[in-house]
């Protein structure tokens, strides 16, 4: 099984992915969708976290050499620490906005402005909060060599917003491999395919 699979399929089985076709969620930004993803929770299963943490190391490979991990604030903390771990490099992680008081700290942690980074974020959307840190590492003078995340929706905002940056992403898994490893696991019902579909085409359509 691939790494998409395999991944789509720890997802839902620990329901940190939730899809609700019939019923949907809403979200913060207001948007009505079939599907929410929280990847905080695969912190609590040691055995999907353990793999979540391989998998993630393996596919931080495929930006070339880097020397530094930086996390995005605040689901991607975590998940950035256990790939620092993993491979054994220094961490760092990268606030919304800068801390209020004391140092003012934008970035928490040692970065020189010299380093190759990777940024680890845990999901991406529009791709907002992900090139939000990557203008922010790069603003110490660091290269960053791309974004890693756990899951994409697929939107096509985000796509372009990375283009923009000119920052490569990956994922381990999407929204297209879950609908497809939902349906042979009776998670969903082939008639909740084509609501599925839909509704992506339809917000890349209004993006």
């Amino acid at each position: 099984m691939n790494r998409a699979s395999a991944t789509a399929q720890k997802l839902l089985q620990i329901k940190a992915i939730k899809l609700s076709p019939q019923s949907p969620f809403t979200w913060a930004s207001g948007i009505q969708s079939p599907i929410y993803c929280d990847n905080r929770i695969i912190l609590s299963y040691p055995i999907v976290r353990n793999y979540i943490k391989q998998a993630l190391a393996e596919c931080a490979q495929e930006f070339g050499p880097f020397d530094k991990v930086a996390g995005v604030a605040t689901a991607g903390i975590a998940h950035g620490a256990l790939v620092a771990d993993a491979l054994d490099l220094p961490f760092v992680y990268v606030r919304s906005k800068a801390k209020g008081h004391g140092r003012k700290n934008l970035i928490e942690g040692e970065l020189k402005g010299t380093e190759r980074v990777l940024v680890v974020e845990d999901l991406i959307s529009t791709g907002g909060s992900s090139i939000k840190a990557v203008d922010a590492v790069r603003a110490t003078g660091a290269t960053v060599v791309g974004v890693l995340a756990i899951f994409s929706y697929g939107f096509k905002k985000a796509q372009i917003a990375f283009d923009a940056a000119n920052c490569p992403f990956k994922t381990l898994s999407n929204y297209k491999v879950l609908i497809n490893e939902a349906l042979k696991a009776n998670y969903i019902q082939e008639s909740d395919v084509e609501l599925l579909k839909n509704w992506l085409e339809k917000v890349n359509v209004a993006d």
